[in-house]
């Protein structure tokens, strides 16, 4: 049965490529964009654009946008470049806006791309900054009473994709193709068994599905 889709951070690298396997299999996506000459690439790849900024909007009208989706898709964020002051705007404050916004219309699914070594505690600047507001956006994520996936993602590259995956709440770093992250998260999406589970996932040699089911009974 195709479902309504919705990601923030619609115009992302793994955004892009998770909306073009959702399309694929016949889901309504939805991309939350900031920046309106974004909306034409979405619509290029069957993408409903909506023009929403994360950052200073109000949550009201983040819950009118999301209404009817029967999931929403975390994978905004404010970039390498970005200050702290961002990191903390973006990446915490975006992901508890749009767990609100979840809330307020009983859209109970929501998966958040985060990052491997992601910790509400880290300490200092820079990348430390930006694993402490995941941290956070994860905590507060877990604590929300909704139906939750967390994905943590090692270093991202853009190789093609292979398919095969190593999955565990804790594993060493490692790297991953973004085509696989977005795979894993299509995935997901069709895994209730993934409610309520975080985990760390980096290039392996087990097939997504496999990885995940033995995921599921661990």
């Amino acid at each position: 049965m195709a479902r309504t889709i919705t990601i923030a951070g619609g115009h992302g690298q793994i955004a892009l490529r998770l909306a073009r396997l959702l399309v694929a299999r016949g889901d309504h996506v939805r991309g939350l964009i900031r920046n309106p000459d974004h909306a034409a690439d979405l619509r290029a790849i069957g993408v409903e654009p909506i023009v929403f900024d994360l950052e200073n909007d109000a949550v009201g009208g983040l819950a009118n946008e999301i209404a009817g989706s029967d999931a929403v898709v975390f994978a905004a964020g404010a970039g390498p470049g970005s200050g702290e002051a961002r990191k903390e705007t973006t990446d915490r404050d975006g992901a508890i806006k749009l767990i609100e916004a979840a809330q307020a219309r009983n859209v109970a699914r929501y998966v958040m791309v985060s990052s491997i070594g992601a910790d509400s505690s880290a300490q200092g600047g820079g990348f430390a900054a930006y694993l402490r507001a995941k941290g956070q956006a994860d905590d507060a994520l877990e604590a929300s009473g909704l139906d939750w996936t967390i994905v943590r993602p090692g270093a991202l590259t853009n190789d093609p994709g292979r398919g095969r995956v190593a999955v565990g709440e804790q594993l060493p770093r490692g790297e991953i193709p973004r085509d696989d992250v977005a795979a894993v998260l299509a995935a997901v999406l069709d895994r209730p068994g993934t409610i309520g589970r975080r985990f760390v996932v980096v290039g392996g040699e087990l097939p997504i599905d496999e990885a995940l089911a033995a995921l599921e009974r661990s």
